[in-house]
């Protein structure tokens, strides 16, 4: 139980201390021991879940089981390493005069406001308590994308807010459908909103409510995970928003909202007899993929080119869960896990690259491996591993999911391997004039923060050769939970 509380109270006193203290020179420091600590603490409750098995404690509000301890310690070590980027990228943003010193302050605590929202969101037993953090996350994204305060940014941030105001709004709509499913059978009381409470009687939930409920939460929640046709705040939001948003964008918050709607599908599959919620992932997964492959194609922004690229594999991944099985769940898992790590180093490496040549334009952007060799090599090993390049870690999920697809939905197959053929060649074929074109800018004199990006790389790659045991059980834990 502490390490709940520690794990929600550590960035949320951090979001207070920072909307005091954060223009002060120390306020990035403050920012990333606030982050760090949260890790710490992740990795506690990590060890707990793995000692002592699944828990349920503060009055039942809050589960901690497999699948939703592994998403807290890769948010939370995801927010950590984002934080360590910040500190010199927004720095020097405010140095270049983009940022004044109330931003800086407004990004800081709003960062760690959003961390808490997301691990809220996660540890909470309550669908109506998931439903709040997942709005409270889109209020505090909202004034991060916008933080640049340029027209574009604004209408980012606005589209953002309207489109996903709109996809909570559904989801909510949803939340009440399933707690008049439930009130029947749990009573009209706190009990009727539990996960675990509605998980003990899902096999006797009306059907047709159940079926038009998760209709409106995959519809709602689907909004946020950017899944076509549902998408297009993202990549606006990734282009305007500072880097470091962009980084915990692709990296957490699509996979907290996926999360919500894959809790909601065990609950559909347990009530309804047919494969209702199966089909309904399997096809926004699938038009996601495909779609978002093609768009990368007309991509002349960096940071827009790689929100494509989050829709594509989030598609990928929403297709996994939907075949359902221990194989697709578990590459599922790991997909998710690599994609989170590889997606926020691709961006690290980006925002050095935009920032050090004044643009977020490709064809202006060339020779990255003469003007600071390690930011090319971070773009370019990132790159490989996004697309699924041997033997990182994304090849070893998308392998799982294509070979499971083959066995039991042959016909997806082609459609899967066309969409990841027109993605890779999209994405290298813009990448590599980038990082190996020719350029007559000079070396630049000061190597860039790159810690962030090859730890992320290291521990995909790492990944891709070799499941440590532990985690490999967690994984199948996980993956049997979710049915």
């Amino acid at each position: 139980m502490i390490e709940i509380i520690a794990i929600l109270a550590l960035p949320l006193i951090g979001a207070a201390v920072l909307a005091f203290v954060g223009e002060r020179p120390y306020a990035a420091t403050v920012n990333v021991i606030a982050s760090l600590c949260t890790f710490v603490a992740s990795a506690a409750l990590t060890v707990h879940v793995i000692v002592g098995g699944p828990f349920v404690t503060l009055g039942r509000q809050f589960l901690v089981d497999p699948f939703n301890v592994f998403l807290v310690a890769l948010t939370a070590f995801v927010a950590f390493t984002t934080s360590v980027f910040s500190r010199p990228y927004m720095r020097i943003e405010e140095e270049h005069g983009k940022l004044t010193v109330a931003r800086i302050r407004l990004y800081h605590s709003m960062y760690q406001l959003f961390t808490f929202t997301m691990l809220l969101a996660l540890l909470t037993n309550n669908v109506g308590v998931l439903w709040v953090a997942m709005e409270a996350a889109t209020l505090t994204t909202v004034l991060l994308v916008s933080l640049y305060r340029t027209p574009a940014s604004l209408e980012a941030a606005w589209k953002y807010f309207i489109l996903c105001g709109v996809g909570i709004a559904l989801a909510l709509f949803g939340t009440i459908l399933l707690y008049f499913a439930a009130e029947k059978l749990l009573g009209a009381g706190g009990g009727a909103l539990l996960w675990t409470e509605l998980n003990d009687v899902r096999g006797d939930l009306e059907p047709r409510v159940l079926s038009i409920a998760f209709v409106f939460l995959l519809v709602g929640y689907g909004t946020k995970v950017g899944l076509v046709p549902l998408h297009n705040w993202l990549p606006d939001a990734h282009a305007e928003g500072p880097t470091p948003v962009s980084a915990v964008l692709s990296g957490l918050l699509l996979n907290v909202a996926l999360y919500a709607v894959v809790r909601c599908k065990v609950l559909v599959d347990g009530a309804l007899p047919g494969a209702f919620a199966k089909n309904l992932m399997i096809g926004f997964g699938l038009v996601s993929v495909v779609v978002a492959a093609f768009l990368l194609l007309r991509q002349r922004d960096i940071k827009r080119l790689f929100a494509y690229s989050s829709i594509e594999h989030m598609g990928i991944i929403t297709f996994a869960f939907g075949l359902g099985g221990p194989v697709a769940n578990f590459a599922g898992l790991l997909h998710m896990t690599v994609h989170s790590l590889t997606k926020s180093a691709i961006f690290f490496a980006a925002g050095h690259a935009a920032q050090k040549t004044g643009t977020q334009l490709m064809e202006h952007i060339r020779g990255l491996v003469t003007i600071s060799p390690v930011v090319g090599w971070g773009l370019v090993l990132g790159t490989l591993a996004i697309l699924g390049m041997p033997p990182f870690g994304v090849f070893a999920s998308e392998f799982l999911i294509l070979t499971t697809a083959m066995r039991e939905l042959a016909w997806s197959t082609p459609f899967l391997l066309i969409a990841l053929g027109v993605a890779f060649a999209a994405v290298f074929s813009k990448v590599q004039p980038m990082v190996f074109g020719e350029t007559t800018a000079v070396r630049l004199p000061v190597r860039p923060a790159m810690m962030p990006v090859f730890v992320h790389l290291a521990l995909v790659l790492m990944l891709g050769l070799w499941i440590p045991p532990f985690l490999a059980e967690w994984y199948r834990s996980a993956a049997r939970l979710i049915g």
